[in-house]
């Protein structure tokens, strides 16, 4: 018979959004939760990561917004020297180790069942112990922390087929090679594709003996555009203006990115070629530059199929060197789903409700349901104030979806102002990236919050929505109505 956990939330997966999720909850209520996770460790992906992976945004606001994470030091070696610091998967898994042991459960409101399989309903069992099985109570609410379905090489196996004798590896299983290879090849140009070149380049290997696989070029974002503190309050400055600038006088989407290109916000690897996707992926200057050293880059589509003598893509085929090792770097991080309601009566699905902000938007959610929400599972006006608050973000796929998520960012941040206890709470997050731009001393501050909230600067957000809306129409049809579907209806020009 399977045990009753009877608490206030459910929660399905303890990774960094489901922590975070559990943290507001933690601070901004006096609700009891569980989580429940299919791994043994807290960090969901981050305990399966591939050693050298580093978070691509400042440190600063990534994790709970009740602990910080790293020392808020700017770097002074590396690819990432001048910018604040990247944590490591070592460093974000022992934070996430404490963040349990330490906080969550000394409160006595959260419980945590790792090496658990939920199998829907509420229900879920243990995987090492056949037979014992638990069931929420009737009242529990069920939060989906895994709707973002976020995946990682060593959680799948390639899509393309590999012949026998092929040497394919994860970039898991490259730290353990106990001998070089005679060339190197690198199979996706995403994050991780990334970071394995970098890697690799790194220790010290010739970039002739490095082949990188690249089905498409993708617009980056500069680093140093988001950096948090007051050395770079001039450049994020700029950036603001750059904004503004572009979303007022571009005169297509592809516009639009050639202006934030020439002011250093947008980026490619190389100058030849019209990226055809936009991941949010940042790098620095020197990481960009250590990247475009990589001369042998196959520009031909995905991986169909690889033999000994022969690599075969979507649009061509090579000749590969003999004896290369192959990292598969294919696995798309992030799926693209279609966005649905966050609040679903008993259920929550967590979602970006900021365009690339996982954990801050699996905290806001905490917050709106902390701040906003009905014990009454039936109220349906409260469910709906909860819905627009917290519109789903779909991470961006296109370059198109630049424009779109800035829209979508533009129009929330505008609705969340409106707001007094969720100003507060944005003012005090340390997941906010906003804050974080804010200046230290407290009247440059206040006059800049104040500045921002005037009735004159939101009529004039507002306009560069609406204007931005409009470029949308110089898209494809099918892309422009599918861009317009999502971002639905914005508020009315005054």
């Amino acid at each position: 018979m399977a045990e009753t956990i009877d608490v206030d939330y459910l929660i399905v997966g303890a990774g960094a959004m489901g922590l975070a999720f559990a943290d507001t909850m933690l601070s901004d209520s006096n609700a009891t939760m569980a989580i429940v996770d299919r791994y043994h460790a807290p960090g969901g992906h981050w305990t399966v990561a591939y050693p050298f992976v580093r978070l691509h945004q400042p440190s600063a606001f990534y994790g709970v917004n009740s602990a910080p994470l790293g020392r808020d030091a700017v770097d002074q070696h590396g690819t990432n020297r001048g910018l604040y610091e990247l944590a490591t998967a070592h460093e974000v898994l022992a934070y996430y180790r404490q963040l349990l042991d330490r906080q969550f459960l000394p409160s006595g409101r959260v419980q945590y069942f790792p090496k658990c399989e939920y199998t829907g309903d509420g229900k879920f069992h243990a995987v090492l112990t056949a037979g014992k099985t638990y069931q929420a109570g009737s009242k529990t609410k069920i939060v989906d922390a895994t709707y973002m379905k976020v995946t990682v090489p060593s959680m799948a196996p390639p899509k393309y087929h590999v012949a026998a004798g092929v040497e394919l590896v994860t970039p898991n299983e490259l730290v353990t090679l106990k001998e070089g290879r005679s060339s190197y090849t690198v199979v996706g140009s995403g994050k991780t594709g990334i970071d394995t070149c970098l890697w690799l380049l790194g220790q010290g290997v010739p970039q002739d003996k490095i082949t990188w696989i690249m089905p498409r070029d993708a617009w980056l974002r500069d680093r140093e555009s988001l950096q948090p503190g007051d050395l770079f309050g001039e450049r994020r400055a700029g950036t603001l203006q750059l904004m503004q600038r572009a979303a007022a006088t571009c005169a297509s989407a592809d516009d639009y990115l050639d202006q934030m290109e020439q002011g250093g916000e947008a980026i490619r690897l190389s100058r030849d070629i019209r990226p055809a996707s936009y991941r949010c992926a940042t790098v620095s200057v020197a990481e960009l530059d250590a990247l475009r050293n990589i001369s042998n880059v196959i520009r031909q589509g995905r991986v169909v199929s690889i033999t000994a003598d022969q690599v075969t893509l979507q649009h061509g085929a090579y000749t590969p060197q003999p004896g290369a090792l192959y990292i598969d770097c294919s696995t798309d991080g992030l799926a693209k789903l279609p966005p649905v309601p966050v609040f679903q009566g008993r259920t929550l699905r967590l979602q970006p409700v900021r365009p690339c902000q996982q954990v801050f938007s699996a905290a806001f959610i905490a917050h709106v349901e902390a701040t906003y929400g009905k014990n009454d599972d039936d109220d349906d006006e409260a469910e709906a104030l909860k819905n627009t608050l917290c519109r789903p973000v779909p991470h961006p796929n296109v370059p198109s979806d630049w424009l779109v998520t800035n829209i979508l960012h533009g129009r929330a941040r505008a609705l969340w102002l409106s707001y007094p206890q969720t100003r507060a709470w944005l003012a005090a997050s340390r997941l906010n990236f906003e804050k974080h731009w804010l200046p230290t001393d407290k009247a440059a501050r206040e006059a800049l919050v104040a500045g921002g909230m005037s009735r004159e600067r939101q009529m004039q957000s507002n306009q560069l929505l609406h204007r931005l809306y409009g470029v949308l129409d110089t898209l494809p049809e099918e892309e422009a109505a599918a861009a317009k579907a999502l971002i639905g209806d914005l508020p009315k020009m005054e």
